[in-house]
């Protein structure tokens, strides 16, 4: 069973639709990569499994159960957490402030979590005090991507994140992914630096006009000579 399925799934905004039927599907253990040129859904995709916007046609399932157009609380509850692309911090609250939004939802004693997250991202151990909107943009990602871990998600989406970081910073953000996905989280996410992002993925999707172009293992995608032509600068 996988961990995300959507099947077919067409949406939009205002009754014209980005979505044309999208396919997409990974597993518990595994960094999915959706990829493609400005306008084909990517961002739009990411909204539609959250909640965030109607789908139209066809399915989404979460471990097997039904989630289409499901309210955004509800599926946080199910343990999905979504990262958007702006405004994805508190700025005039500290970073422990921050991280502590994230356990919004929980009953229970959540300190143990919230020390995994500083080891995930030991920068913000040492600037839990700090408002977090005087952090460099790296260390403002991390937070957000922190701050989404307080749940304990099996799954994670996460719009764009290294969008305006340096070169430095960006390969930091990716190394990090691929330790929260070794942690046992399944990632999805939307990467403007795609062939960067596709080294890390055990999945791509390139989509192009709201449709699958390919779907393939990240490594099989930047070796297919049409794919390098057309989405990967070569």
């Amino acid at each position: 069973m996988h961990l995300l399925e959507a099947k077919n799934v067409h949406g939009g905004y205002g009754g014209m639709n980005i979505l044309n039927g999208v396919d997409l599907a990974i597993n518990a253990d595994e960094i999915g990569v959706i990829v493609g040129p400005n306008g084909a859904g990517k961002s739009t995709l990411l909204k539609a499994i959250f909640g965030l916007l109607r789908v139209t046609e066809g399915s989404i399932e979460l471990r097997g159960e039904p989630i289409t157009n499901a309210d955004p609380g509800e599926l946080v509850l199910k343990k999905m957490a979504f990262v958007p692309q702006e405004k994805n911090i508190f700025p005039s609250l500290t970073v422990q402030e921050n991280l502590e939004m994230g356990a919004y939802s929980r009953r229970d004693n959540y300190q143990h979590i919230l020390e995994q997250v500083y080891h995930f991202f030991p920068p913000l151990a040492d600037k839990r005090a700090q408002p977090a909107g005087e952090l460099s943009g790296g260390q403002r990602q991390m937070v957000a991507m922190g701050r989404a871990l307080m749940i304990e998600p099996s799954l994670i989406l996460l719009d764009e994140p290294t969008a305006g970081l340096s070169p430095l910073y960006m390969a930091d953000i990716f190394e990090r992914i691929v330790t929260i996905n070794a942690a046992g989280v399944g990632v999805l996410m939307v990467e403007q630096h795609a062939k960067q992002a596709l080294k890390i993925a055990h999945k791509g999707f390139v989509l192009v006009a709201g449709q699958n172009r390919f779907t393939d293992t990240g490594m099989n995608l930047i070796n297919n000579p049409e794919v390098a032509k057309a989405f990967l600068g070569g």
